[in-house]
């Protein structure tokens, strides 16, 4: 890049940070002033547009990047509408012959971002698009035959072994920025019409402050033994990056810097949580190459499965949707989930597998309830975990593995911290019943306050029958195909 620009655009999207902001240090670099801009275009978008957690968090944190602005001495202008209709309007206000944005990856901003990228060239504008959000791009990791990797392991080993050391951009001092009008935040409607957010704000702080001080918390200490802890849903064992990385308040390669420089990378807990790194990396290669997962099977064979689709699977749905399903750690995540917009990935497995293994309810009823609840509602990771829970997508564990929730339980929450924690009406009960109470004994249910089907609800499937069903199912597929 050599043309120089009196007026340059900085669109915002999810890259919610000043440091180790490539098209912002691209801009700057090349830039007298700068437009930092963000667009509200949730209204033209149809499926997957954010859901009520992502919208909550998206608020907090365009707050925080407004005040990270102002502290440098420009302003963030906020404005609502289609991105290239509003981007035109700047332009024209500001006589801007430049626009710099960092890549996304899902299909449908993609298709945006190339249609916009043509029709401002068009118009004689400078379009400049910079990678801010992943390690690698995902057209830069193939097999030895120019395909798509499928499967995670040799993608990362291949991957892994094409990374170079990159010093994170530092964050400018200031910036020379253009005052116009801008959209009070409050006016993008992005807070919940209903009090339900309480618990989202006492367990975050979405923004490149929040972001940094999580991040580095965790490589002081807990990633160190991150690779026994990782599955303990009652231990502080992960480092809980996934929202503020989704919106891009801290970049991957942020985040492997500060381990590399706070511990030994080579060590276990370090080495397994960037792997970590590479699974979120591998969800976005996926997603990129084959675009139609967001809906589709990746396994197209699956497309003829027989999930359930009645009045009773509505009902169990409903039951898992609630954290009502009778079984403790499902409801235990599921209410994790409803208070904080967030549930402990060991978890988001086990109540993923109830619902379509046992409840054989269909995985996009997961895929779109974690997406509204969800603070980290990323489309990629989120597609890929459901569909590996499914055994439909990339690299996805096998259908007829199937996760008992009661071994589960016992064997991640064996305290039971957790289930204590997220069902109290439970609180009494021995360890013994604590992940099975429709096997404790009457006396034992009494002595610790709980009546099935009053204070707690009895199980909405039977785990060995429901079981049994799944695999019969399975096995018609397997038969027809």
């Amino acid at each position: 890049m050599t043309d120089r620009h009196e007026t340059g655009i900085v669109w915002f999207r999810r890259d919610l940070r000043l440091t180790d902001q490539p098209a912002l240090r691209g801009a700057l670099e090349h830039c007298d002033q700068l437009v930092l801009l963000y667009v509200d275009d949730s209204e033209t978008e149809t499926t997957w547009a954010a859901g009520a957690a992502s919208r909550w968090w998206l608020h907090q944190s365009l707050e925080a990047l407004g005040s990270d602005i102002a502290s440098r001495g420009a302003t963030l202008t906020l404005r609502r509408g289609p991105a290239l209709d509003t981007l035109r309007a700047v332009i024209a206000e500001t006589g801007a012959s430049a626009v710099f944005w960092n890549r996304l990856y899902e299909p449908a901003a993609i298709d945006r971002d190339k249609a916009i990228k043509s029709a401002l060239k068009d118009d004689d504008i400078a379009v400049y698009s910079h990678n801010g959000a992943l390690l690698q791009e995902p057209w830069a990791v193939m097999t030895k035959t120019d395909t798509p990797y499928r499967v995670f392991t040799p993608y990362w080993r291949t991957a892994r072994a094409k990374l170079h050391r990159q010093d994170p951009l530092a964050a400018p001092a200031t910036i020379a920025g253009v005052e116009m009008d801008s959209l009070a935040l409050a006016a993008l409607g992005l807070e919940p019409t209903i009090d339900w957010d309480d618990g989202l704000e006492a367990a975050w702080t979405p923004g490149e402050a929040g972001a940094m001080s999580r991040a580095r918390a965790f490589v002081a200490d807990p990633v160190r033994d991150y690779d026994t802890t990782r599955d303990l849903p009652g231990t502080a064992g992960t480092s809980r990056l996934s929202p503020h990385l989704h919106f891009g308040e801290i970049s991957p390669r942020q985040v492997w810097r500060l381990v590399e420089e706070a511990q030994d990378p080579e060590s276990d807990g370090c080495r397994v949580f960037l792997t970590e790194i590479g699974w979120r990396e591998f969800s976005h290669y996926v997603m990129f190459h084959f675009p139609h997962t967001t809906d589709a099977p990746m396994n197209e064979r699956f497309a003829a499965f027989p999930w359930r689709d009645d009045d009773e699977a509505a009902r169990d749905i409903r039951a898992w949707e609630r954290g009502r399903t009778g079984i403790p750690i499902v409801d235990a995540g599921m209410r994790e989930l409803w208070r904080t917009g967030w549930m402990h990935n060991r978890v988001r497995m086990i109540v993923a597998s109830l619902l379509v293994k046992n409840i054989r309810a269909h995985w996009l009823h997961g895929a779109r309830w974690f997406w509204d609840t969800l603070v980290d509602a990323d489309l990629p990771a989120n597609t890929m975990g459901w569909q590996w829970s499914a055994g439909t997508g990339a690299d996805a564990a096998p259908y007829f593995r199937i996760f008992n929730p009661v071994t589960q339980g016992e064997k991640f929450d064996g305290d039971g911290a957790y289930v204590r924690h997220w069902v109290p009406e439970l609180a009494a009960l021995p360890k013994k019943y604590l992940h099975k109470p429709w096997e404790a004994p009457e006396t034992v249910l009494r002595e610790a306050g709980v009546t099935l089907g009053r204070d707690y609800p009895r199980p909405v499937v039977d785990l060995k029958t429901s079981r049994k069903s799944a695999l019969d199912a399975f096995q018609t597929l397997k038969e027809a195909s």
